[in-house]
């Protein structure tokens, strides 16, 4: 065979599979698509793959499933997404800041999420507040200062997993204010959260939803906002910053992403249906700011742009606390 039919042949592949990629996301989805949530059920994460997989099975026809891959500080169903097909039908549902916290971390991860992942759409952002369980007498966050400086050692703040934003966003406050209060690391929020109400734990930092219906019930005092401003649904409380600490802030992002070399096609298709599902006003009310999430809107390209500065704000905060995996 000569050259020429070499290399006739080789762009007669590469036409026929560009084809083939076209008419695959063309069709897309035909089959179950399948959403990996590294983390347990009960939590944000797990929830909000569940109401956008049913919105989405709805539209496009075909069974959208959540499954559950809990472990490791995210890492376990990270990585089966990351060693999946880059077709579409499996995609991982994830909390922004783990992905970005993670590699400070630890010496070996299985995966490099700028590298190994393909940026699709973010679905939301949280609205962080800092709660303690009402028995304890403070409140607000000076008073919690006081009482932390008061009894060193004595007080202590449940995380949903070392490596949370939770955890390293604690470990901070706990450097600007110079107080000393213990880490308790859980498996997800849910745990964190039947701790705090029955008084294992002193303190949280959560998503407004989560501790918002204990504080109603009485067992539950909010004590600030860890956002860089106002909560619009309760523009009442102080941010922390406000309240006592000028500076500190945080929060993390939920995104869905698929694995590397995704077909753009592809991509396009599921970010334009998150689009169309985060514009639904019943939708974002029912799902969304009625928990104090915020709609994000950013193009595919501009969430990997978040996903390196997250890598670097992330890695700064570790690097200043000095926060280390339990």
């Amino acid at each position: 065979m000569t050259y020429r039919h070499l290399v006739r042949n080789a762009v007669l592949a590469a036409l026929l599979a560009l084809a083939a990629v076209a008419a695959a996301a063309q069709s897309y989805p035909a089959k179950t698509v399948k959403l990996i949530v590294p983390s347990p059920p009960g939590g944000i994460t797990d929830l909000l793959a569940r109401e956008f997989g049913q919105r989405m099975s709805r539209d496009w026809g075909q069974p959208v499933l959540v499954e559950n891959r809990p472990g490791a500080a995210q890492i376990i169903g990270t990585e089966a997404v990351v060693k999946s097909p880059a077709d579409g039908y499996t995609l991982l549902v994830a909390d922004g800041s783990v992905l970005a916290i993670n590699p400070h971390l630890y010496s070996k991860l299985p995966f490099d999420a700028l590298r190994d992942l393909s940026p699709i759409a973010v679905l939301c952002q949280i609205s962080p507040v800092i709660a303690v369980n009402a028995s304890l007498p403070v409140t607000s966050v000076q008073e919690l200062i006081a009482l932390a400086k008061a009894k060193p050692g004595s007080l202590s703040y449940g995380s949903f997993g070392s490596g949370s934003y939770a955890h390293i966003s604690m470990e901070q406050f706990k450097l600007l204010a110079g107080v000393n209060i213990l880490h308790v690391p859980y498996k997800g929020s849910a745990p964190a959260m039947t701790d705090l109400l029955s008084g294992q734990i002193g303190v949280i930092l959560v998503n407004l939803s989560v501790v918002e219906p204990h504080e109603k019930a009485g067992k539950v005092r909010i004590l600030a906002a860890a956002t860089p401003r106002r909560l619009a649904l309760r523009p009442d409380l102080p941010t922390v910053t406000e309240a006592a600490l000028p500076g500190f802030e945080t929060g993390t992002w939920f995104g869905l992403l698929g694995p590397a070399h995704l077909p753009k096609d592809i991509v396009g298709k599921i970010h334009a249906e998150v689009v169309k599902i985060v514009a639904d006003p019943e939708f974002r009310e029912q799902n969304l700011l009625k928990f104090g999430l915020e709609p994000v809107a950013v193009t595919p390209e501009q969430l990997g742009q978040m996903m390196k500065a997250d890598l670097k704000r992330w890695g700064r905060l570790v690097k200043q606390t000095g926060a280390k995996v339990d």
